[in-house]
């Protein structure tokens, strides 16, 4: 894949994090998916679990605008995002999977509503309610589950992040 084809799917990758469509990324955007998220299941705010994916939704902002936010304004914008995810993703894509760890990590824990694990059915709650349309996120929650054990793990999630936000041709 060329520099230029990357960049342009680099910056489709913008739309999924720009959750209120207001041409930045910012915390607000991070709150407005925890929220979402945890209003898909049920789940207070102010709960254990609520508070991680509030905890976490932070420190995946603090982690994406310590990548893209170069001139310190606390938002992203296209370019900057463009800008930040091509020089340090392109290369090293993991890293970015871990910065989302956290909030990865808790709304798994969110929607794990039997205790086994994240089904791909409640995967595809989660992607609808982040934006994704919903043929797309039965799909694509299916694909997590890579073992075939019917639970999607952090590990396969994880590695799914890092692959699409590296802009994996696959992912």
């Amino acid at each position: 894949m060329d520099s230029a084809e990357y960049e342009r799917k680099i910056a489709a990758r913008f739309a999924t994090f720009d959750q209120d469509g207001s041409g930045y990324i910012d915390r607000e955007d991070f709150s407005t998916a925890a929220k979402a998220v945890l209003a898909e299941f049920g789940t207070a705010a102010r709960s254990e679990k609520g508070q991680a994916v509030f905890n976490g939704a932070e420190a995946f902002w603090q982690g994406m605008a310590g990548i893209a936010d170069v001139n310190g304004n606390q938002r992203v914008s296209r370019e900057e995002f463009v800008t930040g995810a091509a020089k340090r993703l392109r290369d090293n894509p993991e890293r970015f999977a871990e910065i989302a760890r956290p909030f990865l990590h808790a709304v798994i824990a969110v929607a794990d509503e039997d205790g086994a694990g994240a089904s791909p059915a409640a995967a595809a709650r989660v992607l609808r309610v982040l934006g994704t349309e919903p043929a797309l996120a039965a799909r694509v929650a299916a694909a997590l589950d890579t073992d075939g054990d019917g639970r999607i793990s952090e590990d396969e999630i994880l590695t799914a992040f890092a692959g699409y936000c590296g802009v994996d041709p696959d992912a």
